[in-house]
Order: structure tokens, then sequence, then C-alpha cells
């Protein structure tokens, strides 16, 4: 019996590790192609190009972004793309943009990601500006590509001053 019941429990391990073995090269791709999305959108803010950056999102009119900047919601690729823009022309030079502690999950046509994005710029006055946030952001596998279908992007507040905490650290 022992030899038996050892037997079904090595069946199952052998199972539960040919399905594992299965999906995780899988996940792991996936997780590759929303790593290279992020980088394009490094990219394109680093470079200011709205254009660019509105490749990442769902070209459906299903898109939510909850900003850090009024208003609260912006729905739809247009009143994001607005967003972008008023955020560039603040910018008078370079813009510094950086993606950190990046988490993937991803699973079917869904996943979702979290990270520190990290934005440095000089203002039209010649002032520096800099600003740390979190953002998850909820991906959908749209035409065999990955797209931001929703994100939310916050910074700590202090409730006791009710001020936001623009540099983030941990």
């Amino acid at each position: 019996m022992r030899t038996f019941v050892l037997a079904q429990l090595g069946l199952m391990a052998a199972c539960a590790l040919a399905t594992t073995a299965g999906a995780a090269p899988k996940a792991r791709s996936e997780a590759a192609q929303i790593r290279a999305l992020e980088d394009r959108f490094t990219a394109a803010v680093r470079a200011k190009d709205v254009d660019a950056i509105m490749r990442v999102y769902s070209p459906a009119d299903g898109l939510t972004v909850f900003d850090v900047v009024p208003p609260r919601e912006y729905d739809g690729m247009d009143a994001y793309r607005q967003d972008w823009r008023t955020i560039f022309s603040g910018a008078a030079g370079p813009v510094d943009f950086k993606v950190s502690d990046l988490k993937i999950e991803a699973s079917g046509a869904m996943a979702y990601s979290h990270s520190i994005q990290t934005m440095t710029w000089t203002g039209q006055k010649g002032d520096a500006h800099s600003l740390a946030v979190r953002v998850t952001d909820v991906y959908r596998k749209l035409g065999g590509a990955w797209r931001i279908v929703h994100e939310h992007v916050s910074v700590p507040v202090d409730l006791a001053t009710g001020q936001g905490d623009l540099a983030s650290a941990p």
C-alpha cells in the first residue's frame, strides 16, 4: 500500500511539474513582452513623444487612467493624450524618466504590473522638478499585442497635512 501511495504522489508531482514547466516559459515570455512595452514607454517619455506614449495604451474607448493631477479620472485616449501634452508643456528641456521596481504578473490575455516611476525636468522658469509616483497598470492582449487598458498613478499622502509625498521614498 505504501508503494502505491508513493507512486501516486510521484505521478501527481510529475503532472504538476509538467503543467508548471509549460506555463512558466509562457508567463516569462508574456512578462518579457510587457517589459518591452514599458521600455518603449520610457523611451517615448524621455523623447517627449506623446504619439509614441499613447501607442502603449488601448486604442479602444475603454481606457481609464487615474492620475495624480486633476481631474481625478481620464476616460479615453483623447483625454489622456491631452494630459501628457500639458505635462510636457511645462518642461523647458529634456525629461529624464525611469521605471524601477517593475513587477509583472500575466495570465492568458490579462496582466498587471506595479512600479515606481520617476521623472525629472527643468521648468519653463529654469526651476528643477522631480516627481516619483506609484503606478499600477492593467494590460490586455489585443490583436496579439499587450496594451494598457487601465492605469492608476498615486503618491503617498500625509493625512495630517493633506500633502502628497512627491519624492515617494520607501
